[in-house]
């Protein structure tokens, strides 16, 4: 049985936050994205569009965040079970990290639906 389980809320979000801290230690990717929500939440609150773009906005956001925390643990994992190089562990990252992709275009799709969205009410 794992030692996380059925542990109190407040020591889960304890473990959930030093994961992401271990991660943006370690992972210039997630970094990279972090910066970009903030980019996102400043531009956000200078363009005040209406709360559902706020909404997709935040769920690309939190998605594209989310999918670099997977890849990040998969690669961890991948790497601790088999740390010699191998053709199917690579494969699993690769498709790992080209999930991290999709959810980065999908992202970037909807920064241009904003973007004309408020292009045409102007």
């Amino acid at each position: 049985m794992s030692h996380l389980k059925n542990l109190p809320l407040a020591a889960r979000l304890r473990h959930a936050w030093a994961g992401l801290r271990h991660a943006a230690g370690a992972e210039r990717s997630l970094r990279t994205q972090l910066a970009a929500l903030c980019a996102a939440l400043a531009l956000l609150a200078y363009l005040h569009p209406a709360p559902l773009w706020w909404a997709l906005v935040l769920l690309a956001c939190s998605g594209v965040i989310a999918g670099e925390l997977l890849n990040t643990a998969l690669e961890h994992l991948a790497d601790h079970l088999h740390p010699q190089a191998h053709a199917q562990i690579r494969i699993v990252k690769d498709c790992a990290a080209a999930a991290v992709l999709v959810l980065a275009a999908g992202a970037l799709c909807v920064a241009i639906a904003l973007a004309l969205d408020l292009w045409r009410a102007h």
